[in-house]
Order: C-alpha cells, then structure tokens, then sequence
C-alpha cells in the first residue's frame, strides 16, 4: 500500500498537522515538531503530546506513515567542534520529541563540510553523530535525506549515503529518504521510465532498498546535474509525470511516506489524487 501526503503546517498545535494531512484526504504527512529555524524549544507538554497522538488516531495515521523533519539549522557534519556539539545536542532533541510524540521515524540533511575538512571526515561526523542520538533516544530511525550537493552539501551520491550508513553501529535505526528533485539535481535521470530504472538499481546496488524509510515525490525547476535544489509542481517541472507514475506502481515503495514537497500548497489535494490514480491503469 502507498502511503501519500505532504508536508503540512503544525501552526496552532501539532495536532493540526494532522487535521491539516486528512483535509487533504492524504494517508501520510510530514511536519516540523518544533520551530525549523530556531535552535531552541520549549519541551513538549503532555498535553501536546496527547493531542498530536489523539487525532493521529482519529485520521488514522500510524508512525510509519509520519515522517517529522528536523531543524534546517542543524550540520551533524560541522567541522567546527563548538557548532558540532550544537547541532548534535539539538538533534539528539529532535529525536527525544519524536520518541515522546509515539513517532518512529525523523527526516534530516546530512551536513556539509563547509569546504573546511575533507569529504570522508565529514561523512564519518555525521555517522558519529547519529551514533551518539542514537545512544540518547529509542525507537526512532535516523532518516538520511539525500541532497542536490548545493554548496558543500553532502549526501548528493548515493555513495555518500552508503559511507555514512557504513558507519552507523545500529543500522537497524538508520535510514534513507529519496528526494526525486535533489536527486535529479544531483545527476540521477528520471525523466523516462529507463533511466528510473537505471536510477533506483544503482540505489539498489550501492545503498539497499531496505534502507529506503521515505520519499519526498517533487518535481525540479532546476536543471539535470544542475546540483540547484529547486522544487516545482508534479509534472510542471524538468522531470515530467513519468518518474512519479513509475514510482506509484512500484511495489518497492509500499509501505513508507511519500511526501509532497511541491511549490503550491493549494493543489496538494490534486496532486495527492493524481498520485492515487496512477497505481491502476
């Protein structure tokens, strides 16, 4: 079963997200559990917390079919030791929230080395770092999302994604997010139904297929290998309809959040319709 929602505002309480999701009859959602760009938050209330986990059971949205998203802030890969510990600190956070919130999953960006220290010490930080959150919660699955390698963004080859994991001691609770954008950015066809062919076996043959714990489904205004991380509306984009119509009849992506990410909130409903549609001919 295909799991398909967007990522959705938690304004006015992280129930709402919720209530936000199924307005759009989605059966999967993301959201941000704190402020995404701020450090700090105020701890979780149980009443937050009973309200978040009441309408997820009324709409009927179980933890695998949430998948939260960290602070932007946050560079597990930081090749300063002071702003490290930071970042660190806040996501071993981010992970204690999901934990309180029931959840078992948390979306994250690599990190970047800030053309500082090398690739490979910047990839073994980031695996330390999920080391130590991982130690410090239970129950939630570190989700690497793969990058467009804007900047000095790493995560942007599947390669990177696999060094990483390669270094998390219990791989169990480490997992991958595929964003169909950054990884067109990045250099990844999938404008035909070869080339996402090609793709996702080479994701096969170098991360696993039982990494994969997410998608963000977006389609991508900026060009192919173009490493520019820049959304667009499903089919409007230089990706075209056929990635996303291949995917939804692909049973390797059962049972895991597909999340829009797409510009325009507005037809989220529309989108979500269509992606529903496209598993039958």
């Amino acid at each position: 079963m295909k799991y398909i929602g967007a990522h959705v505002s938690a304004a006015g309480g992280l129930e709402n997200a919720a209530i936000r999701a199924a307005e759009l009859k989605a059966t999967a959602f993301a959201l941000f559990t704190k402020n995404q760009r701020q450090w700090r938050a105020a701890p979780l209330s149980d009443e937050t917390i009973e309200n978040f986990k009441a309408a997820c059971s009324k709409y009927h949205f179980g933890p695998g079919q949430i998948l939260p998203h960290d602070s932007y802030l946050i560079n597990l890969g930081h090749p300063v030791q002071e702003a490290l510990e930071k970042s660190r600190a806040a996501f071993i956070d981010e992970m204690q929230r999901c934990q309180q919130l029931g959840l078992s999953l948390l979306n994250f960006h690599p990190g970047s080395h800030l053309k500082q220290i090398s690739e490979s010490e910047c990839l073994a930080r980031i695996a330390d770092s999920i080391n130590i959150a991982l130690e410090q919660s239970e129950g939630v699955t570190a989700v690497i999302e793969n990058t467009a390698g804007q900047g000095s963004n790493l995560g942007f080859r599947f390669e990177q994604l696999a060094e990483i994991i390669e270094g998390v001691e219990d791989k169990s609770r480490v997992g991958v997010c595929i964003d169909t954008c950054h990884a067109f950015a990045a250099g990844y066809d999938l404008r035909t139904e070869e080339t996402c062919a090609e793709t996702f076996a080479d994701f096969e043959r170098t991360v696993g297929f039982e990494y994969l714990r997410g998608m963000h489904l977006n389609d991508a205004k900026s060009e192919f290998a173009s490493r520019v991380d820049r959304h667009h509306s499903l089919g409007e984009g230089n990706i075209g309809h056929t990635a996303f119509r291949w995917i939804m009849r692909d049973p390797r992506f059962d049972g895991i959040p597909l999340i829009l990410e797409t510009i325009n909130p507005d037809i989220w409903d529309q989108e979500i319709a269509w992606l529903r549609d496209q598993q039958s001919d």
